[in-house]
């Protein structure tokens, strides 16, 4: 379920970035920080769990960051 709402959210950024790329920042920033507060939570636990817990929510912010900057990309790549 996790991972259906974080492919959702990449797909909004990337559209958003392609349309409006100077809007698509805030939302991909707090889309970032959110997940950056899971990943800090989550490395709380001790030694291996620690890693284990934080790394969806590490992996899931570049993600985010991925899609909304390869929007802009694409965007400035547009012949018109």
């Amino acid at each position: 379920m996790i991972i259906v709402g974080v492919v959702a959210v990449c797909v909004v950024l990337a559209v958003l970035a392609f349309f409006v790329p100077r809007l698509s920042r805030h939302p991909e920033r707090g889309t970032q920080r959110t997940l950056g507060l899971g990943s800090r939570a989550g490395s709380k636990a001790p030694g291996v769990l620690g890693r284990a817990f934080s790394k969806p929510f590490r992996s899931s912010s570049k993600a985010v960051g991925r899609s909304g900057s390869a929007g802009r990309r694409a965007r400035w790549r547009m012949p018109f």
